[in-house]
């Protein structure tokens, strides 16, 4: 049987290696296959070392392709997936703000508003409170105006009143005096005389 490769006994550990080197058959048993570089025997290509420098250069071949695989087509679409979120956000940041800055407009509009409908409403109050004390000395100027025609027309009446009953008086006094003065002394019966003693007695 050939020697073992270097690199399964470097792989597998000196004892382990040795010790397919020693027993063969043990080897067949671990499914080990030994190389016979004599006879050009198979095995592991991988672990051939005469196959270590194409191994190496398809690896920096494999390693170069996907660097540029990355820098050519997956980086710049990472790239250009984060520059397209952070242009959105920044989008929906000047909407935030923008919206912000009109609801302040909005609310400094409505304040405005606000302030103005108070000042009129106060006006309106007053002016109205004006119109009513207005009307209100109007009414009652218009009442005392009433009440002192009233009362003139009710001392007026009530002078006409007593005028009156005073004449009456003076006339019932006026005829009780002549009915004296006839049952008394019939020959002095005057009616002007006794009117103006009935009219002196009255105004004494």
């Amino acid at each position: 049987m050939g020697l073992l490769s270097k690199s399964v006994a470097s792989v597998s550990g000196p004892a382990f290696g040795g010790a397919l080197l020693a027993f063969p058959a043990l080897a067949a048993e671990e499914g080990v296959e030994l190389l016979d570089p004599e006879h050009g025997g198979g095995g592991m290509p991988q672990l051939n070392l005469d196959s270590y420098a194409s191994q190496i250069f398809w690896l920096v071949v494999s390693l170069v392709v996907l660097f540029l695989i990355l820098k050519n087509i997956a980086l710049p679409r990472i790239a250009a997936g984060l520059e397209e979120r952070s242009d959105a956000i920044e989008d929906d940041l000047d909407r935030a703000a923008e919206f912000r800055k009109k609801a302040e407009e909005a609310e400094a509009a409505y304040d405005r508003a606000l302030a103005d409908a108070r000042s009129k409403a106060q006006e309106i109050a007053q002016k109205t409170r004006d119109e009513i004390q207005v009307e209100v000395n109007a009414a009652t100027a218009k009442a005392d105006a009433e009440i002192a025609a009233r009362a003139a027309e009710g001392e007026k009446r009530i002078a006409e009143i007593r005028a009156s009953a005073m004449q009456a008086v003076e006339e019932v006094a006026v005829d009780a005096a002549e009915a004296v003065i006839e049952s008394v002394a019939p020959q002095m019966a005057d009616a002007e005389a006794a009117r103006a003693a009935v009219a002196e007695i009255v105004k004494g």
